[in-house]
């Protein structure tokens, strides 16, 4: 009996960007050549753009070692994201036909789908269409996010980098609140990502170390966030010294389940899985401390460049998301479907993590929290086990290729414009 010859596989990504997302696209697009598949497309802001029949052969992308290495090294997604919730089969089972009809004018083996929760809620539901109609596509997903929220994996690629972005960002904001002297003393708010996960905000605390005291308070969405208290915790620090920084994730939230990002800010945005835009939580208790206690305040957003800051990246998430875009089109390419690879740690001391594959159903719109024992018991804080946890994943530099003393990004002309 012969063997089945090789087609094609494409690959998209999805959700938010992060500093390692394209380091998974060179492993899928390595591993995919090495495997013997014929071409690897790209598909331009996920399966949206799929559906509008928009893709690349990105052979004419990454053609030498150092075209490789250039998009290890970008930011963002190079292929153009999208945050595009597919209908339940049942409800719209046309959307569904189109994308199979589209995979196989592709003669398309493997679709394999970088991306979060959202994204894995994807390949699950084409996974499942495959069965149902009898196709031999295989679906695998690729984790990525900064949020770190994905489940039945130890972490998720892009989290370390942006850990180390906050650990550093922190200590640079602790190190200039320093140098500032007021009268009635200042605090300085520290909004970071993380919507009901507090793994990002709890990276905060890497700040702390011999030359630098860390943030005096870490505020997790995981707990309910009391107001009036904030305040006195505030009051209570302002007499111990006169520069004062808490770091808050954009999900901390009341009792009740209200953002406080709600309470000073009317957006009604929400994108296409029922997700609320969160900003202003920390302008909004920079104000309530101006009025209750008359001091200086400023608050900080660190917003996308958390996300976005691959100067700042950690060689370990590199290296790793590497390893799992190859070990995602690897499993493809042995037969898994409506699986996601997902990394399982080994030791901490020294660091050692390997990779496996997980039904998918088992991790799609789930979310992993931080363990409320990581967490101090008066909800202030992180603790030492949330630290040994986050360490060794911020590791290591990775040294950016610059030009003009300015790091330099795999760039296509015309490409740009096709996003």
């Amino acid at each position: 009996m012969s063997k089945k010859v090789k087609r094609n596989v494409i690959v998209g990504q999805s959700g938010g960007p992060t500093a390692a997302i394209n380091s998974s696209l060179a492993g899928v697009f390595r591993t995919a050549k090495d495997r013997g598949y014929k071409k690897v497309y790209g598909m331009i802001h996920g399966v949206q753009g799929l559906l509008e029949g928009r893709y690349i052969d990105l052979s004419e992308h990454i053609r030498t070692g150092l075209d490789a290495e250039l998009l290890k090294r970008t930011p963002s997604a190079y292929l153009g994201s999208c945050r595009y919730k597919l209908p339940d089969i049942y409800e719209n089972k046309e959307v569904y036909e189109k994308i199979f009809k589209i995979l196989e004018d592709l003669e398309i083996d493997c679709f394999i789908y970088i991306g979060g929760n959202d994204s894995m809620d994807t390949i699950k539901k084409l996974s499942d269409y495959a069965i149902v109609t009898g196709s031999d596509v295989r679906f695998v997903g690729c984790p990525k996010t900064i949020d770190n929220d994905l489940a039945l994996t130890d972490h998720t690629p892009g989290y370390g980098s942006a850990a180390k972005y906050i650990g550093t960002s922190v200590k640079e904001i602790i190190r200039d609140g320093w140098s500032l002297e007021t009268s009635k003393g200042q605090i300085i708010v520290v909004e970071i990502m993380g919507r009901n996960a507090g793994w990002l905000t709890g990276a905060a605390a890497l700040s702390k170390g011999e030359d630098c005291d860390g943030p005096d308070a870490i505020y997790l969405p995981e707990l309910p966030f009391d107001v009036p208290a904030f305040v006195q915790k505030c009051r209570e620090l302002l007499e111990k010294k006169r520069s004062i920084v808490i770091a808050i994730s954009e999900g901390i939230h009341t009792a009740d389940g209200t953002y406080i990002s709600e309470l000073g800010n009317a957006t009604e945005y929400v994108d296409a899985f029922g997700h609320k835009q969160l900003t202003g939580t920390a302008r909004y208790l920079c104000n309530v401390l101006s009025q209750e206690i008359g001091c200086k305040t400023r608050s900080i957003e660190l917003s996308t460049l958390q996300r976005a800051a691959s100067h700042c990246a950690s060689r370990v998430d590199i290296l790793e998301a590497y390893e799992v875009g190859g070990a995602a089109m690897k499993a493809a390419d042995e037969g898994d479907s409506g699986k996601m690879v997902v990394i399982q740690r080994l030791s901490d001391d020294p660091y050692q993590a390997g990779t496996e594959v997980k039904d998918v159903h088992k991790i799609a719109n789930d979310e992993r929290l931080v363990p409320r024992n990581w967490i101090t018991p008066d909800g202030t804080y992180v603790t030492n086990e949330f630290i040994t946890y986050v360490r060794p994943l911020i590791q290591g530099d990775v040294g950016a290729v610059m030009v003009d003393g300015i790091p330099r990004h795999l760039y296509v002309p015309g490409y740009q414009e096709l996003l």
